[in-house]
């Protein structure tokens, strides 16, 4: 899969012409890698829960870990970041 347009700042990607807000760069891979993880598991716990709000507090809580909502990563000290994505973020059923 082909990596999504960036905005010429890299802040954000183009996505069927909507514009997100892209991932921290400055989280590590393996960090990163787990936290889209987690993010995954929690929406399909939304589907599976069509929705709860337990569910959809664990998307918002991976999504501000990512950066990708919350203060913009780039408003942000580096100190900051590295707290924000090195906060446990809890799977779905307390998975660990």
């Amino acid at each position: 899969m082909a990596d999504p347009e960036r905005t010429p700042d890299g802040r954000h990607v183009i996505v069927d012409g909507r514009k997100w807000r892209a991932t921290d760069p400055l989280i590590p891979e393996e960090r990163r890698s787990e936290l889209q993880s987690i993010l995954m598991a929690w929406r399909r716990e939304v589907r599976r829960t069509r929705g709860a709000p337990e569910s959809r507090r664990g998307v918002q809580a991976a999504k501000v870990a990512l950066g990708e909502r919350g203060t913009p990563w780039w408003e942000q000290t580096e100190d900051e970041r590295r707290r924000r994505w090195e906060a446990d973020v809890a799977r779905p059923g307390g998975e660990d």
